[in-house]
C-alpha cells in the first residue's frame, strides 16, 4: 500500500490513466466528424476577414483627448488626425517645403466588426529624433513597419516612420503614440482657417491626371488614388485610403510652376512599368519600398520629387498611375 501512495503522488502518476479517460470522453466529438472536415473548419475559421464599421466622431473622443487635439472623418470609417511639423524650415534642392506637400504627420484609426482597432500612420521626424521616437513607440507596444525618405535631400535631415497597432483598447494605443510625438518638437494644434485656391491650373493638372483634385493647407493641391482591389492586414480588411494611397501634391512656385512630392501604390508586377514612367516624365526617384508587413496583396511604394510647369508634369506623370490599378479617391 505504501509502494501504490507512493506511485499515486509522483508527478508522472497517473497520467496514462488520464489520456485514456481524455480518449475516451473525444471518442463521440471526434466520431462525428471527420478529421479533414474539422481542419477545414478550424482554418476557414482563422483565415476570416474582418470589416471595419462606421463610427462618428463622438466614438473617438478618448483618443482625441489622449492625443491631444481633434481628428475628423474619412469615408464614415477612419477617424483620421494630422500632426503638420510647422516647427520645421525644410530646404530640398532649393525649394522650401511647406508642411502639407512632405512634412504632415498623420494617424488614423479604424474600428472592427470584432471590436479591435487598428492605427496606421506616416509620422515625421528629425535625425536627432528619430530613435528615442522609436523607443517610445516600442514601450508602447506599437510597430515601426517602415522607415524612409520622402525626399532625396533635405536640411535639416528628416525621416518618415510608418506605425501599425492593434488592440482592443484604442485609449492605450493613442497615449502610447502621445507618449512617442512629445519625444518630438511636434507642435501643439492649431485653429483650422479657410484654405485659398492653390496658385495653380488645377482644372489643367485635373484633366491631365484624369482626377479631381481638392486644395490643401499651405496652398498645396492634390490628387489622391486609391487601389481597386480590396486590401487586407493580417485578418483585417483595410478601408480604401488606408495605407493603399497614391498621392499627388502640387506645391506652387509661381507662374504656373510646381514643386511635386508624390508616391505610387503598386503591386509586383506593376512597379517596373510606373518607376520607367517616372524616369521618363523626367521625375526623380527617391525611395522603392513597403509600407506594411503584412498587406495582402503585397503593395511596393515608390516616392518621386518633381520641379516644372505643373499641368505639363501632371501630363508627363500621367502614364505612372495608368500603369497601376487604381481609381481616383471617391471615384
Amino acid at each position: 500500500m505504501a509502494g501504490d501512495r507512493q506511485q499515486d503522488t509522483h508527478p508522472g502518476a497517473g497520467a496514462p490513466r488520464r489520456r485514456v479517460l481524455a480518449a475516451a470522453a473525444l471518442a463521440p466529438v471526434l466520431a462525428g466528424a471527420p478529421a479533414p472536415a474539422r481542419a477545414r473548419s478550424a482554418g476557414s475559421r482563422s483565415r476570416e476577414l474582418v470589416e471595419p464599421v462606421h463610427t462618428t466622431l463622438s466614438d473617438w473622443k478618448g483618443v482625441a483627448r489622449a492625443l491631444g487635439r481633434t481628428g475628423d472623418m474619412k469615408r464614415k470609417v477612419m477617424y483620421h488626425t494630422g500632426l503638420p511639423r510647422r516647427d520645421l524650415l525644410v530646404v530640398s534642392h532649393g525649394v522650401v517645403v511647406k508642411p502639407a506637400l512632405a512634412l504632415g504627420s498623420h494617424v488614423s484609426f479604424v474600428r472592427y466588426a470584432d471590436g479591435s482597432t487598428l492605427v496606421m500612420g506616416d509620422v515625421v521626424v528629425t535625425e536627432d529624433e528619430l530613435q528615442e521616437f522609436v523607443d517610445a513607440l516600442q514601450e508602447h507596444g506599437l510597430e515601426q513597419t517602415a522607415i524612409h525618405k520622402h525626399l532625396l535631400s533635405q536640411t535639416p535631415d528628416i525621416w518618415w516612420i510608418h506605425i501599425h497597432g492593434h488592440g482592443h483598447h484604442p485609449v492605450a494605443l493613442a497615449r502610447g503614440l502621445r507618449a512617442a510625438f512629445d519625444r518630438t518638437g511636434t507642435p501643439p494644434a492649431m485653429p483650422s482657417v479657410p484654405q485659398p485656391p492653390a496658385d495653380l491650373d488645377t482644372r489643367g493638372i485635373d484633366a491631365a491626371l484624369g482626377a479631381k483634385g481638392s486644395n490643401d493647407d499651405d496652398g498645396i493641391y492634390k490628387c489622391i488614388f486609391v487601389r481597386r482591389e480590396k486590401i487586407t492586414d493580417g485578418r483585417l480588411v483595410l478601408p480604401p485610403g488606408l495605407g493603399s494611397t497614391s498621392a499627388f501634391n502640387f506645391q506652387p512656385l509661381g507662374g504656373g510652376r510646381a514643386a511635386v512630392s508624390a508616391d505610387c501604390a503598386m503591386i509586383a508586377s506593376e512597379v517596373r512599368d510606373v518607376l520607367v514612367a517616372l524616369r521618363r516624365a523626367g521625375a526623380s526617384l527617391v525611395e522603392l519600398h513597403n509600407h506594411g508587413l503584412t498587406d495582402k496583396p503585397r503593395l511596393f511604394f515608390t516616392h518621386f520629387w518633381a520641379v516644372g510647369d505643373a499641368v505639363r508634369l501632371a501630363r508627363a506623370l500621367r502614364p505612372a498611375v495608368d500603369a497601376t490599378n487604381v481609381v481616383p479617391a471617391g471615384g
